[in-house]
């Protein structure tokens, strides 16, 4: 409850890819609403670094901010890419049409689904701050 709170709270998070030179990579996503065993849809332009580099090595983090509630959520999962039309229809938010050649979400529009395998969350308001000591988030480990 407290990292889908933090998450709703946040609204846009980092997806965090392994670039080609092996370097960590980084950029803002506005993810839908996580489902109900954590995982979090996003889309992207298919022709995006980010795609090719979820194909080359599929483990990615997702990072939540939310400084005002002095909360974080980290996922580290699998993610995969997913161009199933039935998906891309169900899985679209309006405001998106500017940045999408095709608005009956065409080839340019593709979606990634991170699975996860390991979250940290850190939320005050719920009383989870952290350990005093190492400052180690609460875990929840899905393996």
């Amino acid at each position: 409850a407290a990292a889908r709170q933090v998450m709703a709270s946040a609204g846009y998070c980092t997806l965090i890819t392994n670039g080609e030179d092996g370097r960590p990579q980084a950029r803002t996503m506005d993810p839908f609403s996580p489902e109900p065993e954590l995982t979090v849809w996003m889309a992207t332009n298919a022709a995006s670094r980010k795609v090719d580099q979820i194909r080359k090595d599929p483990r990615v983090t997702l990072h939540y901010s939310d400084p005002r509630n002095a909360g974080a959520v980290t996922i580290l999962g699998d993610a995969e890419r997913v161009s199933d039309p039935a998906e891309k229809a169900r899985r679209w938010k309006p405001g998106w049409s500017r940045f999408y050649r095709d608005e009956n979400r065409g080839p340019d529009y593709l979606l990634i689904r991170v699975r996860p395998l390991r979250l940290e969350v850190v939320s005050e308001p719920h009383g989870l701050p952290g350990d005093p000591l190492t400052w180690r988030a609460a875990v929840v480990d899905f393996r």
